[in-house]
């Protein structure tokens, strides 16, 4: 239940509020929503009451709410990403295998363009600013730049380095994390141009990347269990907050103040501004193994993250010395967190 916190207008003017909705978030709701393969991104869309999973070779599409299965996007092999664009019936995925995108309609989930980008399309995002798609290759060190409504190819950013996870400030700046280079790229949303590549100090290996515009600070996720927190404005490293393991994704959750990363490890941990300058973990929300990536609906605050049961890894051989736990088949879920 969500509780009314009444604040001194002394406090709202002296500037931001630390003792915000308290993070306390829980499990309300879990679906099995079965099926086989692999999993990345998803994506919460708030305006069309609907939750896109990427799921192998195809994008499971669930009621935001009852987590009901409305249909799949296919064929999408290898997908990743995926993005609405608001006001429109249009809707983006990233497809890993084939090194494309697909155009797809939102209404009758049907592919109405496939669209070349660079190596290994991963990250997507929509730009309100621009108008745009944006594409994150992370093997190709590069970005495929669309006109979100007609899907043609407006430009490519070369990012200098694998890029993950993006966000936008709404006003013509794009941050995004570089996996290899331990990096954010800041790059113009119109004329592509690339302003920095800021250091993420011992940050290594980001991926997630949540944003508090508001107060300028991004949040950038990586895989030595760091979540490094940075100026927008400046690219100074703010704070290095300790997470869980196996960190992809991250959102930032403007109702608590929360920057959200969810790990690998069955875990998500929220992070706060506590006091001024001082950044601090203020919970760890057990979820299942597995359940990396996340996001976040900006409506209801509700969080939501994807994960299935595993088995046992196959035996290793001189191709696959370390191969991954086998995924149990059916076993695909959907869980949701509210505070």
């Amino acid at each position: 239940m969500n509780m009314h916190w009444i604040i001194p207008i002394g406090l709202l003017l002296a500037g931001p509020v630390f003792a915000q909705t308290p993070a306390n978030y829980h499990l309300v709701k879990k679906t099995v929503v079965g099926g086989e393969g692999g999993w990345d991104y998803l994506l919460a869309d708030a305006d069309g009451g609907r939750l896109y999973v990427s799921h192998g070779t195809q994008v499971d599409v669930l009621d935001l709410k009852s987590h009901a299965k409305i249909g799949v996007i296919t064929p999408t092999p290898g997908v990743h990403g995926i993005a609405v664009v608001p006001g429109t019936s249009v809707g983006y995925t990233t497809n890993g295998r084939p090194n494309t995108a697909t155009m797809f309609d939102t209404k009758t989930l049907k592919a109405t363009k496939e669209i070349p980008t660079g190596t290994k399309p991963d990250a997507i995002m929509y730009d309100a600013f621009s108008k745009r798609v944006f594409i994150f290759n992370n093997e190709g060190n590069s970005a495929t730049v669309l006109d979100a409504v007609t899907g043609n190819v407006a430009g490519t950013v070369d990012l200098g380095g694998a890029p993950e996870a993006a966000v936008t400030d709404d006003n013509g700046t794009i941050f995004v994390n570089l996996e290899d280079k331990n990096q954010v790229a800041v790059f113009d949303a119109k004329s592509l141009s690339v302003k920095h590549h800021w250091s993420l100090g011992t940050g290594e290996e980001p991926t997630g990347l949540a944003f508090d515009k508001v107060h300028h600070r991004l949040f950038s996720t990586c895989h030595n269990k760091e979540m490094v927190v940075l100026d927008s404005q400046t690219g100074k490293v703010l704070a290095t907050v300790p997470i869980g393991s196996g960190v992809d994704g991250a959102v930032f959750d403007t109702s608590t103040g929360s920057a959200i990363s969810s790990n690998g490890e069955g875990s998500l941990t929220v992070v706060k501004e506590t006091k001024p300058g001082t950044f601090e973990a203020v919970q760890t929300v057990q979820t299942q193994r597995g359940a990396r990536t996340i996001t976040i609906d900006p409506v209801s605050h509700h969080i939501f993250v994807t994960t299935a049961d595993y088995g046992p890894a196959p035996a290793a051989t001189t191709e696959n010395p370390r191969p991954r736990p086998s995924v149990v088949p059916g076993s695909f879920t959907v869980m949701e967190y509210s505070k």
